[in-house]
């Protein structure tokens, strides 16, 4: 793409229109540019001009690096409002430009970002957030790494302001970096990333062993992103006081794994994961285009958002974001927009590694594992099911493997809390079906198309379907047209397993090959553990085992 500077702030690619809010910053800066050398006028400003201001002030902290300390002492000289309006400004550049800012801007960014930090000024938290959301996961560029040490950099060296101010702001951080960990060390011989691989792990660290209260915020997906980390030293000392010493952590209250799998995360901490311009995108794909018309548009996500075979693991991410964070309106679930399990069930099948393919279907199901209907969301575990259903008869591959993998994950996810789990799991199905996401399970316990050990197991696990009291989904969309996929494989999926082909034909099979994988850890090429082979509370043999 050709690129060139539309200001001293920006790069923009020569089609594009000028961006709005870099125009303001830069009018405001032409304005007032002789206001903002000393000596500085004692005149107090109109609300107007204060704001006018302050986008010149940030333009020239930007922009001018040899000035950038005159113009924050100016800004400390004039701010009236706590710096509420520079610091949502900032942020919004963080959200909207990031980007495409040049890379001297970017340092800037980073530099007036702990200035702000020291004078506590209001909203630097939800800055700081903008700024993690903009770490790409997947992502090993020089810029992606240099803005990920910044951060946690920043998190170390701030620790204290940190704590005092905002606190619930290292949750998201801890939150981020172990997601990103995961990542990092499916890679070696990097001196940069194993710097940084070491500066993330004793800010993780530091944050469960000092204030384990602001993990308990984060809920149940602390487990799932935990699990993929238990290979690495310190968290699978941390992983076993969670499992056998939980008073380790001196929090009052907390006294079991349990209290963590109950609680729903919220969907603040999955949308750290998805940058501002992902969001919007599928945002959009989801509200504005119709079933059939999407083609287009997977494929344009697919080339700008999968660049590169590393960024596949986004996958996982993104479908936490859809199922967690995007619950569209009844009047878009009845109309022929793409829905939801449509673009799950596209970027599933696009998924190449089998770890990969795992921890996205883990993502899927994880919220069904510990469904509370008092506590969960019904539109948390829709898609999974409209999935499964939709998916039959032309993707049956599709519905037979998402159901064997729901299977495998109720008899070996926990073993200890087994029976808590195939309750909540039937519970789901329950309140999918009472709510009237589908009719009844008819649709999977009558194909004569799935496997007998799967209806089997389906009649156990819900014997009686109660009927809907409402109907707020429908099902007839063909699958085929919702993935944009021309041709499937009908029948049970293979699968490889070091070295040997299974198929996922029933759930015995899931099983017998879940018990092959819970006594050692899978590994595809780079040596990192699958997430499903570690249950959560096993005792401290099996731990042995499989760590």
């Amino acid at each position: 793409m050709d690129l060139h500077m539309a200001s001293k702030l920006i790069y923009t690619a020569t089609y594009e229109a000028e961006n709005p809010i870099e125009v303001s910053l830069r009018e405001a800066f032409h304005l007032l540019e002789p206001q903002l050398r000393p000596p500085f006028s004692l005149k107090v400003p109109t609300q107007p001009e204060y704001l006018n201001l302050n986008r010149a002030i940030l333009f020239g902290i930007l922009c001018e690096l040899h000035f950038a300390k005159v113009h924050i002492k100016h800004l400390h000289g004039i701010v009236t409002d706590g710096y509420t309006f520079f610091t949502s400004l900032l942020t919004k550049v963080v959200n909207e430009l990031y980007s495409k800012l040049v890379d001297s801007a970017k340092i800037q960014l980073i530099w007036i970002t702990k200035e702000l930090i020291h004078v506590a000024a209001v909203g630097f938290d939800a800055l700081l957030v903008a700024l993690l959301r903009q770490i790409v996961g997947g992502d090993f560029s020089e810029g992606n790494l240099w803005l990920c040490q910044e951060l946690v950099s920043l998190f170390l060296f701030e620790w204290d302001c940190l704590l005092e101010e905002e606190p619930l702001v290292l949750a998201s951080a801890l939150y981020l970096f172990l997601r990103l960990l995961a990542d990092h060390y499916r890679i070696s011989g990097n001196s940069k990333i194993e710097a940084l691989k070491l500066m993330e792990i004793n800010l993780c660290v530091r944050v469960f062993r000092e204030q384990f209260h602001l993990c308990l915020k984060i809920g149940r997906d602390l487990i799932r992103l935990l699990q993929d980390l238990v290979h690495i030293p310190e968290f699978r000392v941390i992983w076993k006081d969670l499992v056998l010493k939980p008073t380790e952590f001196r929090t009052n209250g907390f006294v079991d794994i349990l209290q963590l799998y109950q609680k729903r995360t919220s969907s603040r901490y999955l949308l750290l994961r998805i940058t501002p311009e992902m969001e919007k995108q599928l945002r959009f794909l989801l509200t504005h285009v119709k079933l059939g018309s999407q083609k287009r548009y997977q494929v344009w996500f697919m080339r700008k958002i999968f660049c590169v075979p590393e960024r596949e693991t986004l996958v996982i991410d993104i479908v936490r974001f859809l199922c967690c964070a995007h619950h569209p309106p009844n009047e878009i679930i009845q109309s022929d927009v793409i829905q939801r399990w449509a673009v799950i069930g596209w970027l599933l099948k696009s998924c190449k590694k089998n770890y990969v393919q795992a921890n996205v279907k883990l993502a899927l199901f994880y919220d069904w594992l510990f469904f509370d209907e008092r506590v969960d969301n019904i539109m948390n575990i829709e898609p999974a099911i409209l999935l499964m259903a939709n998916s039959i008869p032309r993707y049956l591959d599709m519905t037979h493997t998402l159901l064997d993998f729901l299977f495998l994950l109720m008899d070996n996810y926990d073993v200890e809390r087994k029976g808590l789990v195939i309750q909540c799991v039937s519970s789901a199905f329950g309140v999918l079906i009472r709510k009237g996401v589908i009719h009844s399970l008819d649709v999977l316990t009558h194909c004569d198309m799935l496997s007998p050990c799967l209806k089997e197991s389906l009649g156990k696990l819900l014997p009686a379907n109660p009927p809907p009291v409402s109907y707020c989904a429908t099902l007839g969309f063909g699958i085929s047209d919702g993935w944009g996929i021309s041709n499937s494989i009908i029948g049970p999926t293979p699968f490889i397993w070091r070295g040997q082909r299974f198929t996922a034909s029933c759930s015995g099979q899931a099983i017998a090959l879940t018990n092959k994988i819970t006594t050692t850890c899978s590994t595809e090429n780079t040596g990192a553990p699958n997430s499903i082979a570690v249950t959560a509370s096993a005792k401290l043999s099996q731990m042995t085992n499989i760590l």
